[in-house]
């Protein structure tokens, strides 16, 4: 090669190994954020030490494709304790932002790549959310077929690109970006259409979280029986004949929610009877647990009985009360899934 030639070439250098570079820390730690997924929380690690998300799938020693999403099911304990070791960040704070182990994994979106535009894809997300983060991030709340809606800013949730209609691909992220831009096509996620589902919907998917939410602590042990008759939503509303709730698209899912809001309620409570067909009956039509337990504390409120009664003082909180004692009541059932009460 001439002098020339040789100058108008690349210059080729060996560099070390990101873990001969890093071995006793990383340089840079980042706090999981509320609510904040595993992946997510990965995808960010990995931008603020300078790797994108596919190279940082290699540093972690896992190979192509959904390598994050996996993690979020199972997390290895070699895995975790590396986590653990490079960020100093405690143990119990990295295995808090999987799905293991919640009661109410039957819910949980399939972890797909590539779908139909009709079917599920594994990653939901709210524009309005990722626009207001100071860092973008998925919630571990996103994962679940059962949610359709935001409940901060009263819209739909999206599992598409408006871009290029592909699914949530970060993991395969191969730039230095922000994971709310599209890895297919680089669209920017915050800015995508805001999606309508109507308020009657909104409030029977709240009324749905609750139920599920306070039946499957009690029945850990195997998939509640709230969680079946949601599971078969899609065939009770007439949407999607022989298919369950987590293999339909959000799209899909609103409508399913949509056309079960303007029926009466009773798939929630065939079969059933007493308290629990009583209870089901009440969340539904106060629209959540906690408008249910705010209605009984205004009825309270109104009916106290004689004036000799022994009142409670004014600046006191019925709703606050009877909240906190649920609460109480229910922790004692979640020691043995601490995920659940948080979905």
């Amino acid at each position: 090669m001439t002098g020339n030639a040789a100058h108008a070439g690349f210059a080729i250098e060996v560099r070390q190994r990101y873990s001969d570079v890093a071995p006793d820390r990383w340089p840079v730690s980042i706090e999981p954020l509320p609510d904040e997924l595993l992946s997510s929380w990965l995808h960010r690690l990995g931008i603020a030490n300078g790797i994108a998300p596919r190279s940082f799938a290699g540093v972690l020693e896992f190979g192509d494709g959904m390598w994050s999403p996996r993690l979020d099911h199972r997390l290895p304990r070699n895995v975790a304790m590396l986590l653990c070791h490079q960020t100093h960040l405690p143990l119990g704070a990295i295995s808090s932002m999987t799905v293991d182990g919640v009661a109410i994994t039957a819910l949980l979106l399939p972890l797909r790549d590539n779908a139909h535009r009709n079917r599920s894809t594994w990653m939901q997300y709210c524009p309005l959310c990722l626009a207001g983060d100071e860092a973008p991030y998925f919630r571990r709340q996103w994962r679940l077929a059962s949610r359709i809606s935001c409940f901060v800013h009263a819209c739909g949730l999206r599992d598409r690109c408006p871009g290029c209609r592909a699914g949530i691909a970060t993991f395969d992220q191969a730039d230095l970006v922000s994971q709310h831009f599209c890895a297919r096509c680089g669209f920017d996620l915050r800015t995508a259409p805001k999606a309508s589902v109507k308020a009657s919907a909104r409030r029977l998917e709240r009324a749905i979280a609750d139920i599920c939410r306070v039946e499957s602590v009690r029945d850990s042990a195997r998939t509640s029986d709230a969680v079946s008759r949601v599971l078969r939503t899609p065939v009770t509303a007439g949407v999607r004949s022989g298919m369950t709730l987590t293999n339909l698209s959000t799209a899909a899912r609103i409508r399913c929610f949509e056309a079960l809001a303007a029926k009466p309620p009773d798939w929630l409570v065939n079969d059933m009877e007493g308290a629990d067909a009583y209870r089901r009956w009440m969340i539904v039509a106060a629209g959540g647990h906690e408008a249910m337990i705010a209605r009984f504390a205004d009825f309270l409120e109104t009916h106290q009985g004689s004036p000799r009664r022994k009142r409670l003082p004014p600046a006191a909180d019925r709703s606050a009360l009877f909240t906190a004692y649920f609460r109480i009541m229910q922790s004692g059932s979640h020691h043995r899934g601490r995920q659940s009460a948080e979905y």
